[in-house]
């Protein structure tokens, strides 16, 4: 039995934000910009001030899109100036990057051939995708163009990725896929470590710790679990729930240091956790 959370002061509201469904935030890694995606196919950034809690400018408006954006990231690291935002989702497939300071489009990339419902961002200049194609891409925005296509057909028919992460050094990919499945990738060796099945339905959410010694995942069906990836990644690994919902769990997020998290469900609840190992 769960304790009954407390519940949180709002700081900040706003409503009629997008003209529709709003499907994914990000913020930049500086904290000063919030970034919204929506089915009425238009990205949002606002200027934030997180002291305050308080908008701190007009929002700026993006319409490149002409469909549903299922998901944002901005680049992270200095190279990027800390607001090149990334964005993607439904429509022509494409993923888009936009510097937020000058309020201008960069790139489109193409080579998706279904709808992008995950970005990740490593490195500086690396974006990972994930798509109803079945396929994870990687792109580098040195070039800009994509670098690799990882498959997920190893065993089956493969399935449509519904979540990325890589882990802070840049050296395991993972995946959560419509079928229930979870994918770890070596990225610099190109091959795959594990498929494994940490859930009863869709994987909606990966995300690895701040040190990368767990993998959280969230899925649809309703719970949350965490998977330890201190041993070796290609025997059976462990794996205990976390936490649960009354309805389907749609993200979980890491606090940056340390071992508790968010998650956000259809069941109209966010909630925070700790994790105790």
């Amino acid at each position: 039995a769960y304790n009954t959370p407390k519940q949180p002061v709002v700081r900040f509201k706003r409503n009629k934000h997008h003209k529709g469904s709003i499907y994914c935030v990000a913020w930049s890694p500086c904290g000063q910009l919030l970034a919204t995606g929506s089915n009425d196919k238009y990205v949002k950034v606002l200027p934030f001030n997180a002291e305050t809690c308080n908008a701190t400018g007009p929002d700026l408006e993006f319409s490149m899109h002409d469909g549903t954006i299922r998901d944002l990231a901005f680049m992270e690291g200095p190279e990027s100036g800390g607001a090149i935002l990334i964005s993607a989702g439904a429509g022509d497939c494409n993923i888009y990057t936009t510097d937020c300071q000058r309020g201008q489009g960069l790139h489109a990339l193409s080579g998706h051939t279904g709808h992008i419902l995950a970005l990740y961002t490593w490195s500086g200049w690396m974006i990972a995708s994930g798509s109803q194609d079945k396929t994870v891409r990687f792109w580098d925005l040195r070039v800009p163009s994509c670098v690799r296509v990882v498959g997920t057909t190893f065993h089956g028919t493969g399935s449509a990725v519904a979540s990325v992460a890589v882990d802070p050094s840049g050296r395991l990919l993972a995946t959560g896929q419509e079928d229930s499945s979870c994918m770890l990738y070596d990225i610099r060796g190109g091959r795959m470590v594990q498929s494994y099945h940490p859930h009863a339905s869709d994987v909606r959410s990966v995300r690895f710790s701040p040190g990368a010694h767990y993998l959280l995942t969230g899925s649809y069906d309703m719970k949350i679990k965490v998977t330890d990836l201190q041993g070796d990644l290609t025997k059976q690994l462990p794996l205990m729930v976390v936490g649960e919902h009354k309805d389907k769990v749609i993200q979980c997020r890491w606090h940056t240091q340390d071992l508790s998290f968010l998650s956000s469900s259809a069941d109209r609840t966010v909630t925070l956790w700790t994790y105790n190992g």
